[in-house]
């Protein structure tokens, strides 16, 4: 068997549900085109809360991903999500389960808080009817870890499998430990990402209590501004995004298309506060060196940075001195863009959705706008693509997410290259 350091990790599949499209051409033209998903919350009655916009997955219908109704019925918004956008990127793939090992396909598909939404539902009828109506389905319903186990029942998939959960920053270690255990040859292919459903009164009203989020009811579109002097707070996003990640070798006897490679990934913690990052993002840092190392590349080789980015007024300004400190000079030269301004914050799919913007990038040569950055922060100095795509050269990206609990995960990817 080849060695840790020969075996190579390539992307071969995408799929998505978020607020831009449910399908990762649809997402990419929107966010090409400055488009924004945000908008006043339809789901419930929201005037009685400060934040009452959200980036909403709309007219959405899992059944096709599903065995059939009833499954859908037994499942949370969450699950749907997840399960859909790993349908959606067996598809993209091309890779026909029935020819491979099922034992060496597995599934990374985590979640920040899992399923809210039957939480607040089941808590209403205990509290209303007592706690012999409660759903037998209900702990199965909310616990975070069934998105990825359903996935692998629907589909037979026996390799590894658990669920991330590290907040904001749980799709990103989901993409980490699959391209790590297929690196140790764990496995052949893995299915990693992320899935959210908060836009439930609960959620909502939680992060605003927490005054995370912008109160910038009456311009929707223009509530979420990574990098700009009056950003007041994130804006809450749901949906989900799936990769198949594949050893290159498996990938190329079976033709398979091939998006980007996954190079490197770093894991760290802050160690600093509850919610609140390292001041001066050196812990972060720590990510981004360990991504590169793993990768062998320089800091100088990344020409693209999808930041986390998240409309927070401390937040991007330690993302922003973390990419000083790394880079040094090179950090003028790169391309840094924050899409949480037209996908809203995902929370724990941020990173997935982000990672297939960054496979995008790189098959165009594109780098993806940062929308609403009208007047941006005086210490925000970089090339954060303002508005508008920039068509450059992408060979090496880097991928950023940071999550509450103080926890750091990157993704380095580079074109692929035979």
């Amino acid at each position: 068997m080849s060695s840790w350091s020969d075996r190579r990790v390539v992307v071969t599949g995408i799929g998505c549900v978020s607020s831009l499209g449910s399908d990762p051409d649809t997402l990419w033209k929107n966010i090409l085109a400055g488009q924004c998903g945000i908008d006043r919350v339809a789901a419930f009655d929201i005037s009685a809360y400060d934040c009452q916009i959200a980036a909403e997955v709309r007219g959405f219908d899992p059944t096709p991903a599903f065995p059939g109704p009833k499954e859908v019925r037994r499942t949370d918004r969450f699950t749907h999500f997840g399960v859909y956008a790993g349908w959606g990127a067996l598809k993209d793939s091309g890779l026909d389960l029935e020819k491979v090992d099922r034992d060496e396909v597995g599934v990374f598909l985590g979640s920040g808080i899992g399923g809210l939404h039957t939480t607040e539902e089941q808590h209403k009828i205990l509290l209303a009817k007592g706690p012999g109506r409660v759903s037998p389905f209900m702990i199965p319903m909310l616990i975070l870890n069934m998105a990825s186990g359903l996935f692998s029942l629907y589909h037979r998939l026996r390799g590894p499998n658990f669920a991330t959960c590290s907040a904001c920053a749980t799709a990103t270690h989901a993409l980490g430990e699959a391209w790590a255990t297929i690196k140790r040859g764990d496995a052949s292919v893995m299915f990693a990402g992320g899935t959210e459903a908060t836009v439930v009164p609960l959620g909502m009203s939680g992060f605003a209590a927490m005054k995370a989020m912008s109160t910038r009811n009456a311009e929707p579109k223009r509530a979420s501004r990574p990098f700009d002097r009056d950003r007041d707070g994130f804006v809450m996003g749901e949906g989900a995004a799936v990769l198949v990640l594949e050893e290159l070798e498996h990938a190329k006897k079976r033709g398979a298309r091939i998006y980007c490679e996954v190079m490197g990934y770093g894991n760290t913690a802050d160690a600093n506060h509850m919610t609140a990052p390292d001041p001066e993002g050196e812990g972060a840092g720590r990510a981004m060196k360990m991504a590169l190392r793993h990768a062998g590349l320089r800091p100088d080789q990344v020409d693209y940075i999808n930041c986390h980015a998240t409309s927070t007024p401390v937040g991007d300004l330690c993302e922003v001195k973390m990419i000083k400190r790394v880079f040094g000079d090179h950090a003028y030269k790169l391309a840094a863009s924050g899409t949480k301004g037209a996908t809203g914050h995902m929370l724990g799919a941020a990173g997935a959705i982000e990672m297939a913007i960054c496979c995008k990038a790189v098959e165009a040569q594109v780098a993806p706008p940062t929308i609403n950055l009208d007047d941006p922060d005086p210490e925000a100095d970089l090339d954060l693509v303002a508005h508008t795509p920039q068509e450059r050269k992408i060979d090496v990206f880097a991928n950023n997410s940071f999550g509450f609990g103080g926890h750091n995960a990157i993704i380095v990817g580079r074109r692929f290259v035979g």
